[in-house]
This record gives C-alpha cells, structure tokens and sequence, in this order.
C-alpha cells in the first residue's frame, strides 16, 4: 500500500485535440505529452465524431516509450455527438466494440455531407456493446432535461459501463453542482466520473482556443461574447489537482482508472489482411502469382528469359512468399491490366523499379537490365512494413481506375486515404486577423507577404516592408495568434491517390466519409497514420505527363499513320533527341523543363538512356548538398580522374567499388549507391542497409542516421580504406537525407523525358497539340508552349466557332514544307483554350456544326448558348471565320438581347410558340441566312489597337498569336536601357560579367528549399526567356517587387558558362502598371518609379511560381 500521502492516480478520459476541428487548441502529441509528463496514469484522446487523431497520440505514446521518456497508455476514443445534441465519450473495451464504433461513425458520415456526421440515439445505443460511455452534461442542467432520459435509457442498455463527467470549471458554484451531478449519477446508474474536459494542453493555449471558436462561429472576437469559454481552465491538469477538485468525490478519481483498466483495446490491435480477389478458383496467390510472372516474362523477353533474370525471378518469388505479400503485387497487376485493356496509360514507379517481378508483371516500365537492381530497396524480409508501389495513371483517366477499385471491392473495403489540410500562414493570417477585426486590407497585405501558399512564418522584416508596423498592439497580437495557429489541421482532404483494401470490412477499422468529389470516399487516416499501423495501400496517382504522352501517340496514329502501341514502342536512342536535350531545349519536357534542370543539361550533354536517369536525379537536393554535382561533371568532361578506392588486398577485390559506381564515374548519386555501398564496402548485411536507407528518409525527424555513422566509417577502414575517404562517403549518405533520389524512380521517369523529349523533337505539332490538351500541368502556361512550338516551325491557328474542337486538334498545313523538312500539320488551338466557357455548350457547338455557321444570329438560333457563353467567345476572337474581329462580334452578340427580350415577352403571354424560339426548326438550324435574322443596321465600330488584340487575346484565352505584350513597349524600354532578351545570350553583343538590363513578363519564380533563399525568375519579351539568379540578400531587399511584378525590369551581371546564360539581379523596376495600357491603345515610358500601383486586372499574364 503507497503513502498516505501520495496523491490517487488520475486517467484523463474528456480530451479534445485540434483534429476536433476549430474546437481543440492542441495537437494530439501535445496533450499525450503533457499528459505523461503531468504523470497521469493514462490519456484518452475523444475528438467529436471523428477517430482522425487518435493515432497521432498513438505514435506519440509508443515513441516516448521507445525513447525511454515518461510514458503514458494511451486509449483511443470518440465523443459522441447525436442529432439530438447528447454526447458522450465511448472508449471500446475491445476489438469487436473498436469496429462498432467504426461503423457508427461510417453510418454518420455516409449519410451526410464531407466534414458532417449524423446519427441519431437510438443507433447509438445500437452501437453501445462493449463501450465504456462517459455522458457529458450540458452546461445547464435541470430535472426535466431529455438528457437525464438519454442517461437512463443508455445506462439500462449498457448496465455498469455508464458514467456521468463532472469537470471542474473553477466558478462559484462548483461544489453544488458536482453534488447534484453525482446524486443524478447514482440515481440513474451512471455514477460520476471526474474529467478535465480539456480543450487544450496547457492553459498559454487560452487565446487561440478563443480564436479558432470565433472562426468556427464566424464571428470577430469582440463579439464572440458568451460563445468563448469563461475561463482559460480546460487544460490538462496532474492527478494531485485534480484531487484537491474533487475531495468530495475521490471515487470520481478512483473510477477513472477503473474505466482506462477495463478498456484494454490498442491501435496495435488493427492486424491487415489484404484482399483475395485477385486470385482465380483452383490457384493459391502465390501459385497465381508465379504462373503470371513466368507467362509475362516470356511477353517481356521474346527472344528467350536471360538466366540471370530467371534467378532474380526466383528469389524475388521466394521472399514474396515469405513475406505473403503476392496478394498485393497481384492486385497491383489487376490493375494495370484493367488500365491497359481500357487503353490507359500507366507504369508504375519508385523502388518497385528494383523489381523483375514488377516489371514482368508490367506494373513497371524500366528494364532491369538497364539499371542495377537493388531488391532490398523494395523489399526486405527484416522490415515490418509492406512494399509501397506508386502507379500513375494518365490523369483524366485515372477516376475509370478508381471506380473500378471501388466496383470490384466495394465500398466498405476500399477507400482512399486522408489528407490532413493545415492552416498555413496565408490562410491563418486571414482568419486570425478577420477575428480580431482587422481590415481585409491590412490582413490580405500580410498575406501577400508570404511566398506561395506553403510558407512557414511571418517574419518582422516582411511585414515591415509591407508598410505595416509588427510592434503596434494589434499587428502583433494578430502575428503571434496566426503563428501558433500555423499548422493545426483545417479539414481532411482526400489522398492523391492512395487506396486501402480490406479482406474484410474497412469501415471496422477506420471511419469512412464522403468527399468532396461525388463517388469519392476516403478514411479518416492519411499515409503517415497507415504507416504507423502497419496497413497496406495501393497509390493510384495522376500524371498529367501520360496523358499528354496518351494524347500524342492518338494523333501519330490518326494524323501520321504511325502506331506506336506502348510507350516502349517509340524509336529509342534518336540521336536528334538527346541533341535537343543536350541544347537545354526543353520547354515542356518532362521532369527536365525547369530552370535548374535546363542549366544543367548542356552542362551534362545526355547521349544515352542512363544519361536521363542521371539528370533526372542529380538536380534535387541530395547529390548538391552531398557535393556529387560538381565531381560527377568534371569526371564525365574527363577533366578530373575517376578514381575508385580499394580495400585491402586480404578483404576484398580492388574494383568491388568499380562495379558499384562505374557509370557514375565513382560518385554515389542515388539512394541504392549508399546501400550498395554499406554492403560491399561496408560488410552491412541487406537488412542493415535498408535500415541505413529508412535512416536515411528520416533524418529531417529524428536524426537516427547518425547511429550508421561508426558501423559505416569503421566497417571501411577496417576492411583498408583511407578514412578520409570513408568519412567522405559517409558525409555524401548524410546529403542523401535531404533528398537522395532512388535510382530506380529516376530510371522510371527517365521513360518519360526519353518519350516527350522524342516526341517534341520529332513531331513538334502532335507535342504542342497534346499538351496544351493536358493542360493544367508543367512549369509553363500556354502562352510559352505556343510560343516555343512557333519558334519550332509550328504552325498555330486561334480559336474559332467553324473550326475549333474542344480539344486543340491538326489541321493540314497550307503550304508544303521546305525542302529536307518533315511534313508538318498546323495546330488548331481548341475551345478549351477560351477562358469561362461551359464545355458542354461547345461540345453541342461542334456536334450541330455541319458545314458551318454563317452568322452569330445563326449559331445562336441553333445552340441558345448563354449570353456569357456567346461573349466569351467574341472576347476570344473566335467569329473570325464570320468575317467578324472581336469587336463587331461582341457588338452583334448585344443585339441579340432584343430577340431575347421578345422572348420574354412571348413566354410571359404564355404563346405557345415560345420554345420555337429555343429549340428552331430544322430549317433554320444550321447554316441560318444572315437576312432571316438581322435585324439591326450596319455599324461602322472603330478598329481595335494591335495592342488591345493582343490584351483581349491574353485576357480571353492566356495567349496570343498576334504578338507579344512587351513588343508595343519596346521603343520605350529602350529609354530605360533595356536591351532584348535575346541580346544578353549573344556573347558578341554583350560580354560575360557585363551589366545590362533585361524586362519582360514574369513566367516563373522558384525558391528550392536548398538554394538558402536564392530565387530563380524567368521573365519573357518577344525575343526570347532571361533566366534570373536573385541572391538572397537582394531578393529581401526587394522582395515585394520580386515577389509580386508581373511586367519587371531586372538591371544586372550576365553570367555566360557554354550555352547556360543567367542574368544576376541587382535592381529591380515593378512596370506592371503599364500593361492596362495595352487595353487603351495607348502606350507610355513609365516614370522613374518603381511604385506603379497595382493593375486592373490581376488574372492576366499570371506567373507561376514554386516552392
């Protein structure tokens, strides 16, 4: 028996985490956290009719258990909110009380809206088994309540498991109130309980618990009013404490232990069978799987299975069946199969590239003899987690994948996994200063001061530039509340793409809830909560990329007569492509287009498919950070020996590392290099190798790659290698944790950039045709791949009613080619490209087409399109075919409101003849003579500026084929100094380190989390792109203009090194004022300024801009 003077043990069982959304104010760690570090005997986390944070307290339980820390049980719970307005906390006792719960929640979500949950009493008393029940009481009660009715019904249905919580609120009437609550209690068979009830962990919490109930409200915190808490003491308290609370009740405190003793169910509990679907009658999945693989490798390698790959094969099958994952690489295959006979593009990716079997099966695309396979990379018998297989799919077609998923196994065994969405400081400086009643003003101009939408602060200095004061009371106040705010979850969202499947019923073991999408269901766990239970899915994921490629190998086929079935089809090794490649001419390239990778190209000058596979993974931070980079190209240009250490002549073959990094010249680039290396070099076993590998993922959480670093180094030098070198390896793996790029998803998507880089160079028009009908997707807009095809020799025609598809399509070119030049088709932009028109309007408006439309009056009698639809298209200039430019067809388009007026007039006399007027006759339905409907006089309207086509065309459709914004100003760039872009490339105009001065409009901004805060801006004018290096102290100096100009003008150095030109940033001129000019006709040299003020019409020449 302990001291009487130790205080009872205490189990907090009334918790509510921010996953309670905008009612909690601390994150599940947080409260696990305090609550072990408060020493309190257990923590149930209950958020309100929701199970997304339970793991996260989980996770947080079993690391400080791991870590040797104060530890805690953990119990994972519900508070229960019915439509009536009961609640109560339910804690299952055990497995079968876990799924219960699961499906009532299902149930409620199912039937409601995303984010809503709704279920009445009486199915939650059907879900009662096996709980324990903590009623909560509303703030006021009295004796004629219908909640004292609910507590009796609930406790006659679950005798012993109903108890009623009695918080402390510290106000005056306390000691009566829990009185009356425990004589109710026992009355009603649910004796009381003592709970904090806590909101948050600690009570500094306070203030932003009021702000997230005041965004929850909707209402400013001046206002709030009785809708905050009284007091800031709903935090979580130690059992002494709470003992002095309840002295009048110490079985209060007693009865918290019984219940978290009773409640033995863990997370741990959740085991994961994977479906057995896959398999035919009469075979094992095992069986199934074998028989597969061997049948598609003979499809693989016509010409006979190499031996090699049939031993590979082997052991791949070997450990796959130790492991029983066959299920899951047969559903993978069901998969791809379906894709493929639907005519689907997909391959798959990641480390299941390490797989013979994966690309046997054609889950993969990458030949294994083609890089070095690493099978420990994907799977190893010694890691207690499934292999994770990445499967993209062409991205307008991957929603016929997912409803056959959910087709094939039903909705209550597969759904898609969450995605928490965060506040972020965008988002939570809006909110918070919208709260403390702010002006939209002030809060949108600290918004604007951060960098896209990922950002992760507010510093001082940014908002001092904005011209606000970050030491006035209320810009503070606002700051410090959105800082804490940062990174509490909004809502869930679903996954891209990753899919759970269940052998039995998923909803019992998470809660499943709609989407937003229709027919979209997701659970309430993201990958990380997965990872962390040990459940297996299947990422089904969008490439915009496969589409293009899609859409591409379609027009070789109906326009050129070529077939090409597969992507492995194409010709390989064109010496045409890697030389484009090599030019860094790559707009729109997969993987290769963006600024860092186009300077990085003439630099590595690709001549083979490994070259792609190297560029693909050398430009991302791990191989800079580990300093790979600069070694690995002066070793290529052979301006520095390749030099491959050896061990001792007792320990091994002098070239065991030779075989490893031959083809990267001796310097590790990808993941499997480090492995490779701990093993041959090191003497890891695979397993310690692919620890080093997971060590490596982690690093930026917990820094575990350190307790490699002895085994590593002294595994070398024992073995005879320098420790200079050794130390060098060592410190290249830590650069890995960064981002070290795995060699097998590189070689994936190096298919990627072979096949577009191919198809650009080769059929420029099917490219440009093809991506611009995939678009969103990529580093440029339109307006630059229309642009680059131009320069190509493409031929592109505008948008127009008589010749338009929705889809841009090709059209054969008027003129024959140039003698030596491959016949070429013109490009005729779609009506996909016109800005706000409705797609099944213009569907109907190419299906009723015939042989052309005559008038707009005829089109309009024809279609009854919405006015809007019809000024859409005037805008977009698309009557030209009428004889019509922009302006007369917006003038006709406005004469029709007297025929629509008429109708009005007709319906409202109820004539009959009414619908004749929306549904014409036959007759008059195509190709309606202008003098049937004409009813205005001719008009003669002034010409339109060749500067406002060119805005109107950028405003309707994101580009134009008349000119380039920055030509009509460039007699007065010129003033300024400004020379043309294409100048600066020119080494006989203009010297390396020269200083010159280059504007255009702004197309990209990046800011790579590597580069420390350098910026990378590519503007374009009507000569060419200037790439521009902003170093950070520059950037901070103007980072308002950098960040927000759209038609800038950048003074600075030019850097020249071969074919790679950058242009460093000294001054900048904010000219975005100017473009509303364009619209006037009338054009002027701005003033000396760089303060213009914001222009009318933010949508136009948007950049995009990366983070």
């Amino acid at each position: 028996m302990g001291s009487i003077f130790e205080p009872p043990a205490y189990a907090e069982l009334a918790v509510t985490t921010n996953f309670s959304f905008l009612r909690g104010a601390s994150h599940p760690g947080e409260m696990v956290g305090q609550a072990a570090e408060l020493g309190l005997h257990a923590i149930g986390i209950a958020d309100r009719n929701t199970l997304a944070g339970v793991v996260r307290g989980h996770a947080e339980a079993k690391r400080r258990a791991a870590a040797g820390e104060p530890g805690i049980r953990f119990l994972p719970g519900v508070r229960l909110v019915t439509e009536e307005g009961f609640e109560v906390v339910a804690y299952p006792m055990d497995r079968a009380a876990y799924g219960r719960l699961c499906r009532l929640l299902t149930l409620g979500n199912r039937r409601s809206e995303k984010g809503q949950c709704r279920f009445d009493f009486s199915e939650l008393l059907a879900a009662s088994e096996g709980q324990m029940l903590i009623a909560v009481p509303p703030e006021r009660l009295g004796e004629d309540d219908p909640f004292l009715g609910h507590v009796r019904q609930l406790a006659a249905e679950a005798p012993g498991r109903v108890t009623l919580a009695g918080s402390h609120r510290r106000r005056g009437d306390e000691r009566r109130r829990l009185g009356r609550l425990a004589a109710w209690g026992e009355r009603l068979g649910a004796p009381l309980v003592a709970v904090s009830d806590a909101l948050y962990h600690h009570p500094d919490r306070r203030p932003l618990q009021d702000i997230v109930a005041c965004i929850r409200e909707g209402c400013t915190l001046a206002a709030a009013g009785y809708r905050l808490e009284a007091n800031a003491e709903r935090h979580l308290r130690p059992a002494a404490e709470m003992a002095r609370l309840f002295a009048d009740h110490p079985e209060a405190l007693a009865r918290t232990i019984e219940i978290a003793e009773t409640c033995s169910f863990s997370l741990d509990e959740l085991t994961y069978e994977y479906p057995d679907e896959p398999v035919p009658p009469g075979f094992t999945a095992q069986g199934y799987l074998t028989d597969q693989v061997m049948k598609r490798a003979q499809w693989r390698y016509p010409d006979g299975i190499p031996e090699q790959i049939v031993n590979t094969i082997q052991d791949e099958l070997r450990l796959i069946e130790k492991m029983n994952y066959a299920r899951y690489f047969l559903t993978l295959f069901d998969i791809v199969e379906f894709a493929r006979k639907r005519g689907i593009l997909c391959q798959g990716r990641g480390s299941a590239a390490n797989s013979v079997v994966c690309y046997c099966l054609g889950i993969t695309a990458v030949d294994p003899t083609e890089i070095r396979l690493l099978f420990a990379r994907f799977i190893s018998e010694n890691r207690a987690e499934p292999p994770d297989i990445d499967v993209d799919f062409e991205h307008e077609r991957r929603e016929e994948v997912i409803q056959y998923l959910y087709d094939r196994y039903g909705r209550d065994r597969a759904a898609i996994c969450a995605t928490v969405i965060h506040y972020r400081p965008r988002s939570a400086i809006r909110e918070v200063g919208k709260v403390l009643g702010l002006p939209p003003d002030i809060t949108g101009v600290m918004a604007d001061t951060v960098w896209g939408s990922w950002g992760k602060d507010l510093p001082d200095a940014h908002i001092r530039q904005a011209g606000l004061d970050p030491d006035n009371p209320r810009i503070r106040q606002a700051l410090e509340l959105a800082h804490a705010l940062i990174g509490f979850p909004r809502h869930l969202s679903q996954h891209v793409g990753g899919f759970v499947l269940t052998r039995g019923r998923l909803d019992e073991t998470v809660p499943v809830g709609n989407a937003a999408m229709a027919d979209r269901t997701f659970i309430e766990w993201d990958k990380d909560d997965i990872d962390v239970l040990g459940l297996m899915k299947v990422d089904v994921l969008a490439l915009g990329m496969l589409s293009c490629l899609r859409r591409g190998v379609d027009f070789l086929a109906r326009d050129y007569g070529h077939d090409y079935p597969t992507l492995a089809d194409l010709p390989r090794a064109d010496e045409a492509t890697y030389a484009m490649l090599a030019r860094a001419d790559s707009v729109g390239v997969f993987q290769v287009e963006s600024r860092a990778q186009m300077s990085m190209l003439p630099r590595l000058k690709p001549r083979e498919f490994y070259d792609l596979v190297v560029q693909v993974a050398i430009v991302r931070p791990g191989p800079i950070q580990g300093d790979m980079v600069h070694p690995y190209l002066r070793r290529r240009q052979g301006i520095e020996p390749v030099e491959y250490p050896s061990p001792h002549p007792d320990h091994g073959p002098a070239n065991e590392l030779e075989s490893v990094l031959k083809r990267t010249y001796g310097v590790p680039l990808f993941q499997e290099h480090a492995m490779q290396i701990a093993i041959t070099a090191a003497g890891f076993e695979p397993h310690e190798a692919d620890g080093l590998r997971r060590a490596m993922a982690t690093f930026r959480h917990n820094g575990q790659i350190v307790n490699f670093r002895t085994k590593f180094v002294e595994g070398m030098v024992t073995r005879g290698y320098p420790r200079d070198f050794t130390e060098r390896c060592f410190k290249q793996i830590e650069g890995f944790s960064t981002y070290g790029f795995p060699e097998s998803h590189a070689a994936s998507f190096a298919l990627l950039v072979y096949a577009s880089a191919w198809m650009k160079c080769r059929h420029p028009d099917v490219f440009l045709a093809a991506i611009l009908n995939s678009q969103p997707m990529g580093f440029y807009q339109p307006a630059q791949l229309v642009r680059d095809a131009r320069a190509h020799g493409v031929e592109v025609r505008g948008v127009d009613v008589n010749a338009s598809d929705w889809d841009c399509t090709l059209e054969p070119a008027l003129e024959p080619p140039p003698p030596g030049v491959p016949r070429r088709f013109a490009v005729r932009l779609g009506l996909r490209q016109v800005s706000g028109v409705p797609q099944a309007a213009m569907h109907r408006l190419v299906a009723l087409r015939g042989n052309g439309y005559a008038s707009i009056e005829g089109l309009q009698a024809a279609l009854a399109l919405p006015r809007n639809a019809l000024e859409r298209l005037a805008e977009a200039d698309a009557f030209r075919s009428l004889d019509l430019d922009r302006r007369a067809a917006l003038w006709a388009v406005r004469t029709l409101e007297g025929t629509s007026a008429r109708k009005a007039a007709l319906r409202t006399d109820g004539d009959r003849r009414a619908h004749l007027l929306d549904t014409p006759m036959p007759l008059f339905a195509f190709h309606a003579d202008d003098g049937l409907f004409r009813a205005e006089p001719a008009v003669a309207l002034p010409a339109l500026a060749a500067s406002e086509h060119v805005a109107e065309d950028y405003a309707a459709t994101g580009l134009s084929l008349k000119g380039h914004p920055v030509a009509f100003f460039r007699t007065r760039l010129a003033r300024i100094g400004a020379i043309p872009a294409r100048d600066h490339h020119d080494g006989s105009r203009v010297a390396n380190n020269a200083r010159v001065t280059v504007a255009g409009l702004v197309l990209t901004r990046q800011r790579p989390g590597t580069a420390r805060g350098t910026v990378f801006l590519t503007l374009e004018d009507e000569t060419g792109i200037a790439n521009v290096i902003v170093w950070r102290d520059v950037f901070e100096a103007n980072r308002a203009t950098a960040m927000g100009a759209r038609f800038l003008a950048v003074r600075g150095r030019v850097q020249r090194q071969g074919l790679v030109v950058h242009l460093l940033a000294e001054q900048f001129r904010d000219l975005s004022s100017a473009l509303r000019d364009l619209r006037t006709g009338g054009l002027r040299l701005p003033p000396e300024t760089t303060d213009f003020g914001a222009p009318e019409d933010r949508r136009i020449y948007r950049s995009r801009d990366f983070h």
